[in-house]
């Protein structure tokens, strides 16, 4: 008797796409009838959120099964440890053909700290200043295991990567964000005759807005975008997964819609700056709200120096940000229904299991605020979630559910073996609607070497979600966010420390101090008993 088929596994991921930017979301501006059609086929899950709402963190969570806290990459700059084990991995130990395009994020692609982060980080250590810091652990790895996503190395000259790359098989890499990121990208583009180096960027930008230089038209046409090279190469790689039989996990990781918003021509002008409507809250009263958010709002209109960083932005900023990222978000939806009709043309449809989701939000307009860190309203937390098994009917889960519930969830539903030390749940018990939930409260990360006016750094952060509120404590500092989801769905009263709302703090508190418990390492066994 043979064994059963096991069943591929199609991942796509956005970067930093918030839940509610999408069609099926409820957006009613924003044209994305590919996941439409994918998410009505699918298990939607609308209280999905990261572990930790940075890309590295979130994006090794993922991968893992664990918090970050667990797995070390506990903010961005720091590697994940290659020794780690993973859900890819057991894969491909399986027997799984594993394959990822576009960008992974595993390591650091070479970006530098601002200024003033750097000194403020130097100056919170000492040992820093005199150069006797050492870390904890000392990698015994040849020099320059770190460096396979350094963005620098990749403009000069093509770098295949390891044949076990965190897993993959093989990887055909893009390496950051907007119109000409790095990587395997940049050489596909020049075999075509663009050099995006050359080409793109703002300062290159047909059309661009004045005083944000994040929002501009790029000259990259769009047959040669970041977006239409993930579609050509996991096109590309379906047919020959079709040839070789064996079942694949396929990771297809878009570096869009992440800022720089600079959507190609034909993109650039769908959508009116002016048709988009202000979010609830853009012009909100943060007189109860952390000082750091007070400190931006006062400067309404100034981005960050660090353009990574969040800022409040002005009606103009706000509404011109969001045309070019829908039109971003068009884009790659176009790149998945051509990916999703390749999968159709080789008959591998009804074998595989479709994931669609984001490594983090973007506050995008919510509090008057824009892009990440440093918060966690429910924009930058919330991320899409779609799963489509074959042969399960589609539905819509409220269930709290984490970033990190996909590894044990996908190693279940291929029969893949499970490893020690995986804190996520599996959501087939909510797949197969044998259950309504897998937890009562969830637990949110944020580590930050560096502060900002009105947060000093090291900052460490940490949330605890339920279906009653949120709770935020800055530790270190006195700062603590209460918003009651039952009165305040969109966060716009911070009620910590108010007597009316003490149970729900109180009962909030303990769930963060059981979900912070449990997150402890427990990855490598005991080998004896003393």
């Amino acid at each position: 008797m043979s064994a059963p088929k096991r069943p591929n596994v199609l991942v796509f991921i956005a970067d930093q796409l918030r839940a509610d930017h999408l069609g099926f979301a409820g957006n009613s501006v924003v044209y994305t009838p590919n996941l439409d059609r994918l998410a009505a086929e699918s298990m939607v899950f609308t209280d999905a959120a990261v572990t930790n709402p940075t890309c590295m963190p979130n994006r090794a969570s993922l991968l893992t099964g664990r918090w970050p806290s667990a797995h070390g990459t506990r903010c961005n700059g720091i590697p994940l440890d290659p020794d780690a084990n993973n859900m890819v991995r057991q894969l491909s130990c399986g027997g799984y053909l594993t394959t990822a395009v576009g960008k992974l994020h595993h390591q650091n692609m070479g970006w530098d700290f601002e200024p003033m982060q750097r000194t403020e980080i130097e100056t919170t250590d000492p040992l820093l200043l005199e150069g006797t810091a050492a870390d904890a652990r000392i990698p015994s790895r040849p020099h320059g295991w770190d460096r396979w996503e350094n963005r620098e190395a990749h403009d000069q000259r093509f770098i295949p990567l390891p044949e076990d790359y965190y897993g993959y098989r093989q990887v055909d890499l893009v390496i950051g964000h907007g119109d000409r990121p790095g990587g395997h990208y940049v050489h596909w583009a020049r075999e075509r005759g663009v050099d995006p180096l050359a080409l793109g960027g703002a300062e290159n930008a047909a059309r661009r807005l004045e005083g944000w230089d994040q929002v501009y038209e790029t000259r990259i046409p769009a047959g040669l975008h970041p977006s239409a090279y993930v579609g050509e190469r996991a096109v590309g790689h379906l047919a020959e997964f079709a040839d070789a039989g064996a079942p694949f996990f396929m990771f297809v990781s878009f570096p869009d819609p992440h800022h720089p918003f600079s959507p190609p021509e034909g993109y650039s002008d769908l959508y009116d700056p002016e048709e988009v409507e202000l979010p609830i809250g853009f012009w909100q009263d943060h007189a109860k709200s952390p000082p750091h958010i007070r400190h931006m709002v006062e400067r309404r209109g100034e981005p960050n120096p660090d353009p990574t960083m969040t800022f409040a932005a002005d009606e103009t900023q706000y509404r011109n940000a969001a045309a070019a990222q829908y039109g971003l978000i068009t884009l790659m939806d176009e790149q998945i229904g051509r990916i999703l009709a390749a999968l159709e043309e080789h008959e591998l449809a009804d074998d595989t299991i479709i994931v669609f989701t984001s490594d983090h939000g973007d506050l995008f307009g919510d509090h008057g605020l824009m892009l990440k860190h440093f918060s966690h309203y429910r924009a930058v937390t919330n991320v899409p979630l779609t799963i489509k098994v074959p042969g399960s009917a589609p539905g819509v889960s409220d269930a709290l559910v984490s970033t990190a519930d996909l590894a044990p969830t996908l190693l279940e539903l291929t029969g893949a073996r499970h490893y020690r030390g995986i804190q996520g749940r599996s959501l087939v018990p909510l797949l197969e609607r044998k259950a309504g939930s897998v937890r009562d409260a969830l637990i949110i990360e944020e580590d930050q070497p560096f502060g900002l006016p009105g947060l000093p750094g090291p900052v460490r952060s940490r949330s605890v979600l339920t279906k009653e509120g949120r709770l935020t404590r800055y530790f270190g500092s006195d700062i603590t966010e209460l918003y009651d989801h039952r009165l305040d769905r969109e966060e716009l009263n911070n009620v910590a420390g108010e007597p009316k709302f003490k149970e729900l703090q109180d009962s909030l508190t303990a769930a963060m101090l059981d979900g912070m418990a449990a997150l402890a390492e427990e990855g490598i066994a005991p080998t004896a008993a003393a």
